[in-house]
């Protein structure tokens, strides 16, 4: 089983224009994105063993992102940062 799978920045869906688009190219997000692309997670300890029971994981990348995000924002609560994330486009 694989992770939960995003849609993708580049394509659009429910706004007029991408969300790629949308961001502005000097803000922050794009560097926790790339960032954390570099990382080499298997080397912190994260299996990529999945279960094939349940419901499939998200990302640890994805989760990584998102928490660094918080942080940078002081967004401690994870119910914060899910309220977050449904009104931030960033």
């Amino acid at each position: 089983m694989e992770y939960i799978k995003g849609i993708p920045r580049e394509q659009a869906v429910l706004f007029t224009d991408c969300l790629d688009n949308i961001i502005a190219s000097d803000n922050e997000v794009r560097l926790i994105d790339m960032f954390v692309e570099s990382i080499e997670m298997e080397k912190f300890g994260f299996a990529s063993k999945l279960n094939a029971e349940g419901r499939p994981a998200y990302n640890p990348k994805d989760l990584l992102k998102l928490f660094i995000y918080g942080y940078l924002n002081c967004i401690r609560s994870s119910r914060v940062l899910e309220k977050e994330c449904r009104r931030n486009t960033e």
